[in-house]
């Protein structure tokens, strides 16, 4: 049986070097994994314009232990974080500040509109409590690409720390430190950068992580103490996510390959112009007005037909080889479609006939919301 391709935000569809990266044994004291580590650790920060300023502290498991990591580790007990709310993974920094004991609050949002500069500068000018700012560069909930850039600004003219969930955009969508100033910024080794799920980074100030000693909540998940033990053996505290981080190494290869950022980020707008247009022809509307939209992950509203029934949709796609993903939204129900991972014209096009298929074969006539139909 053929493995699907995988149109989601992640885990996704790799490439078959990527996963032959994987059919290897390593141990974690050797000196090739070792050097394997150390490069990785280097070439990361220099996807952000921020190697001289900022290091690469990699922890095992999914972005969102790269997230609370971080999290934990920069906020002393008498900081206080404000998170900028548009959908699920906003959320979940919220929770994870909650969870931990953290002093937080947030300014929110709904999941179809951008988060506001404007009103984090008020906000910030009116609690001067406030000494982080935490905000998600994409928003996969919806597709959402929040303006970074103008909350970087805002927050650095009021001295404030800004911690930048990069999860879906790194990679692919620039993002650079000289440009939008960071504390932090964390991602994970799938998504944009097209590695197996496993391991998360965040590359943080040098001059602020020297500092952070003894601020984290949890032992694994102390960022200073991982980068400490980084900079005196190259070595990871605990065991290590060998075949993801062998894995990683390959996929890094191959995003410099194709062009680095530009370049995968160019194969990943041409996927969206394709997804939208084909998918547009056959009735189906957006959620977000393309200035809006990344070209990472594309909501659409559910078809008004009767006949339309997402779990036979998707149960149906996933037999003609296609995996997509269900709706987060609470405004609007709705599905999703990835653009992202080692597909191109050639699957997003396969893609779009599965579903002109599939649709034939529930006997839906449009993808049209109730909407458009009205109008």
């Amino acid at each position: 049986m053929h493995d699907p391709i995988l149109l989601t935000p992640g885990p996704l569809t790799t490439s078959a070097t990527v996963k032959q990266a994987m059919l290897r044994d390593w141990g974690s004291r050797d000196s090739a994994f070792i050097a394997m580590n150390a490069a990785i650790r280097a070439r990361l920060p220099e996807l952000a314009g921020a190697a001289e300023s900022h290091v690469c502290v990699p922890v095992q498991g999914s972005g969102t232990f790269a997230v609370e990591a971080t999290i934990g580790t920069l906020l002393t007990r008498g900081a206080k974080l404000l998170v900028l709310i548009n959908g699920a993974y906003g959320r979940r920094m919220k929770k994870i500040a909650e969870v931990m004991g953290r002093a937080v609050e947030a300014l929110e949002w709904a999941e179809d509109r951008p988060v506001d500069p404007t009103a984090l500068d008020r906000r910030l000018a009116e609690d001067p409590r406030v000494t982080h700012v935490a905000v998600v560069h994409c928003e996969t909930t919806s597709g959402i690409l929040n303006p970074v850039e103008a909350v970087a600004e805002v927050a650095a003219r009021h001295g404030r720390h800004l911690l930048i969930d990069a999860m879906s955009s790194f990679g692919a969508l620039p993002l650079d430190a000289s440009a939008v100033p960071f504390t932090a910024l964390m991602a994970s080794s799938n998504k944009c950068l097209e590695g197996a799920p496993g391991m998360g980074f965040a590359l943080i100030r040098r001059d602020v992580l020297t500092f952070s000693e003894g601020n984290a909540h949890s032992l694994s998940l102390d960022l200073y103490d991982q980068w400490r033990g980084f900079e005196q053996n190259a070595q990871w505290r605990f065991t290590p996510p060998t075949h993801v981080i062998a894995a990683f190494a390959q996929a890094l290869d191959e995003h410099a390959a194709e062009g680095g950022v530009a370049g995968r980020g160019a194969r990943y707008a041409a996927n969206h112009r394709t997804l939208v247009d084909g998918m547009e022809a056959m009735g189906f509307r957006c959620l977000l007005p393309r200035a809006l939209q990344a070209p990472i992950i594309v909501t659409f509203h559910m078809p008004a037909d009767p006949a339309f029934v997402f779990a036979d949709f998707y149960d149906r796609l996933r037999e003609r080889g296609f995996a997509i993903y269900p709706g987060k939204l609470t405004v609007a129900d709705s599905f999703r479609i990835g653009c992202i991972g080692r597909i191109g014209a050639a699957e997003i096009g396969a893609a779009l006939e599965a579903i002109r298929l599939t649709l034939d074969e529930m006997g839906v006539a449009s993808g049209a919301p109730a909407a458009a139909i009205a109008a």
